[in-house]
């Protein structure tokens, strides 16, 4: 069960012309971590600034255009932030066509990450363990936030309040996506609540239920 006293603080900030769910999440006093960091980031900077933190890390759910387009921007307001993406991911953040702005008639490149995900690591955030869980199919370094004390998960593009993730672009893969969902995000307790990439949040039990995209 979720300990409320050990429970993160989660602000969403939705950003740019996709509405793109960016995180900052805080736990204590001071501890935070900036997830995904999308179009026109400034209402996420000017809140972390108003509340006197410095991020200890900026964490990339995936690196399509939506969720990395305010990256630079983030970095230069806090430039000694790593950034972390998952290694299956680490070329889109130079390649415009596999972050896909190449198809929205832009070119956006943005520098390395600092460090390179497998899924397997515990993240640690004001002494609360972040399970970094690999989530692949809507792109192929997609990766899940979760955190068990607080029974939160942040899912990316993964899983959506009563859908899933897209998998027609040149990296996805559905079969791998559903299998990400069903192996992965399922196994974790119905409560969990889902924060996703878009849209509202939701719960895991919630969709095993109702998600239309994912009956048996």
């Amino acid at each position: 069960m979720p300990d409320p006293e050990s429970s993160p603080t989660i602000e969403t900030f939705t950003l740019g012309p996709f509405q793109t769910n960016c995180y900052l999440v805080r736990s204590g006093a001071s501890a935070c971590w900036i997830v995904d960091a999308g179009a026109d980031p400034e209402p996420l900077v000017r809140r972390v600034r108003e509340l006197g933190l410095t991020p200890a890390r900026i964490i990339l759910t995936h690196a399509h255009a939506d969720h990395i387009a305010g990256l630079e921007a983030v970095r230069s307001a806090f430039p000694d932030t790593p950034v972390l993406i998952h290694s299956g991911e680490a070329d889109f953040l130079s390649d415009p066509m596999l972050n896909l702005s190449a198809a929205l008639g832009e070119s956006l490149v943005v520098a390395p990450a600092d460090h390179l995900l497998t899924g397997s690591e515990t993240l640690d955030l004001a002494g609360a363990p972040w399970r970094v869980m690999h989530t692949p199919g809507h792109s192929p370094g997609g990766i899940t936030l979760w955190c068990e004390n607080a029974g939160m998960a942040l899912v990316g593009d993964t899983l959506f309040a009563g859908s899933i993730g897209r998998s027609d672009f040149p990296t996805s893969d559905g079969p791998t996506l559903l299998r990400s969902i069903r192996d992965v995000l399922f196994a974790l307790p119905d409560e969990t609540r889902v924060l996703p990439g878009h849209g509202p949040e939701t719960t895991i039990g919630q969709e095993k239920l109702s998600n239309p995209y994912l009956r048996p």
